[in-house]
């Protein structure tokens, strides 16, 4: 098993910034991608972005030019640096890891419990 601590949600005003951070934790594992995605009540689960091992990223559309992801991966931590934030970034952000498990065998895809961003006008 595999636990994901998300930190760093919170509340600013439009054009602030927050920087989310997740760290991973468990018994052996090797992390392979991981990424942030965003969840209103009631509404699907959206990519924000995602962070291969080797550093390759990927951004949804509304995050390109103001979010930026990384990943330490030393401290199996990633990091997502939210700037210029908008009212319509106000959502729930939770984390992701997908993990190779070396006691189960195979990948297996992990969700952190969620942190909540607010942004208001």
């Amino acid at each position: 098993q595999v636990q994901l601590v998300e930190s760093g949600g919170g509340s600013v005003q439009a054009g602030g910034s927050l920087r989310l951070s997740c760290a991973a934790s468990g018994r052996r594992f090797a992390i392979n991608s991981m990424g942030w995605y965003r969840q209103a009540p009631g509404k699907q689960r959206e990519l924000v972005a995602t962070i291969t091992r080797s550093g390759s990223t990927n951004y949804a559309d509304s995050a390109k030019g103001r979010f930026s992801i990384s990943r330490d991966n030393a401290k199996n931590t990633v990091y997502l640096e939210m700037n210029s934030l908008k009212p319509e970034d106000t959502d729930i952000y939770l984390c992701n890891a997908v993990v190779f498990d070396f006691l189960r065998g195979g990948d297996y895809n992990y969700w952190g419990q969620g942190t909540q961003v607010t942004v208001s006008s």
